[in-house]
């Protein structure tokens, strides 16, 4: 039995889930990079780096190539780096959010003011079809 959509799609953000292979997916966005230019750009471990590509390997996220002595990294696809830009803009969206909270919260502890409340939202009635 094949496992449900939701499940093979959890399983693939908990491969991303880590820091290292995110860095790698974003220096891997503008094209190949061989492992001796990601071990420059990434502060880690020779070995964990390779851990990490293994990883990215497998899932089929990224592919290499050997040139000689160089070994390179790609993206295997373009799909990839727009999930990179659009958890960017979702980023950069909650964290605006926080920030104008934050701001607003400062402003009212420099001025002596309550901060502004708002009616707590009231629970949607369920209605059954």
């Amino acid at each position: 039995m094949q496992a449900p959509l939701y499940q093979v799609k959890a399983e693939f953000f908990r491969m991303l889930g880590h820091p290292v292979r995110i860095r790698v997916l974003e220096l891997l966005q503008n094209g190949p990079v061989s492992v001796r230019d990601l071990l420059l750009d990434i502060d880690v471990e020779p070995s964990n780096l390779s851990q990490q590509l293994a990883v990215l390997r497998r899932s089929g996220i990224v592919v290499s190539t050997r040139e000689g002595a160089t070994v390179n990294y790609a993206l295997a696809g373009g799909d990839v780096a727009e999930l990179l830009r659009a958890a960017r803009r979702i980023l950069t969206e909650l964290l605006t959010g926080q920030s104008a909270l934050l701001a607003e919260l400062q402003d009212s502890e420099q001025h002596g003011r309550p901060e502004h409340s708002e009616q707590p939202e009231q629970p949607a009635a369920h209605v059954r079809h």
